[in-house]
């Protein structure tokens, strides 16, 4: 994504304490190499984000990127849209990728109306928006926190509008999560990354990225108001499903 991305070596050498895993200085010099290369069908949850826009996204709405790390869902709905078909709003409690995220949109788009924000989405005060994108964020929340969010997401879309949400998840079945968690260290391994690194980067993302099952997602959809949604994709333990509004729900005011 950038000149100044490096190659991630993060957890590559043996560490006497596995820190906490944090979206920090270092994270983001290395994400797009990091996120490439440990995250199946990135790019193709990626190019999917301006064909869904087609097809449901109200002409000039604003779009929600929740957890916008560097800018990729602003990047990619740009590469698709035409500037005056969507305003573009990046959230991110990174400062850090916030400021390269800003800088990257800038550089890369600067015909879109393209806004990139440090802020929570806990609290947020949303304006009315025709499409939300939480890609990769919402694991990142303690679980208790979750369906409060997804309830304020609800009430900040417009009728008609529509939610994507790509996130690691968990199996029910305990074999079935195993062989999935198994499959996803061999993709890990054959993207260069080494057992030492995949055992410190485990340790380090533990009680930190906390996955949901897909029908956990699903019904959180369904009891924050969602008409329907559904599972759209998904590689090992890596998915993304998208919500719908219905129409004839009343549209939230600005302010």
């Amino acid at each position: 994504m950038s000149d100044a991305s490096y190659r991630d070596a993060i957890f590559s050498t043996p560490l006497d304490r596995v820190a906490r895993f944090s979206f920090d200085e270092r994270v983001v010099a290395c994400f797009p190499d990091m996120i490439r290369r440990s995250v199946p069908g990135y790019g193709q949850i990626l190019g999917m984000l301006g064909l869904i826009a087609r097809r449901h996204l109200r002409h000039g709405a604003r779009v929600y990127d929740l957890g916008c790390s560097l800018g990729a869902g602003g990047l990619a709905l740009a590469g698709q849209l035409a500037p005056e078909a969507f305003r573009y709003t990046g959230v991110d409690l990174s400062p850090a990728m916030v400021a390269r995220a800003r800088e990257t949109l800038a550089a890369e788009c600067p015909d879109h109306a393209m806004e990139v924000i440090e802020g929570d989405i806990r609290t947020l005060d949303y304006a009315p928006a025709g499409m939300i994108v939480l890609n990769f964020t919402l694991q990142f929340l303690p679980p208790a926190d979750r369906e409060a969010v997804m309830a304020r997401l609800f009430e900040a879309l417009e009728p008609g509008g529509v939610l994507v949400l790509s996130e690691k998840i968990r199996a029910e079945d305990e074999q079935e999560n195993a062989w999935l968690v198994e499959r996803y260290h061999d993709f890990k391994r054959a993207n260069g990354y080494s057992d030492l690194e995949i055992s410190q980067k485990r340790n380090a993302l533990e009680n930190v990225l906390v996955p949901d099952t897909l029908d956990a997602h699903h019904a959180r959809l369904a009891g924050a108001g969602f008409a329907r949604s559904h599972t759209w994709f998904q590689l090992l333990n890596f998915a993304s499903l998208v919500a719908f509004k219905d129409a004839g729900t009343p549209a939230p005011r600005e302010g």
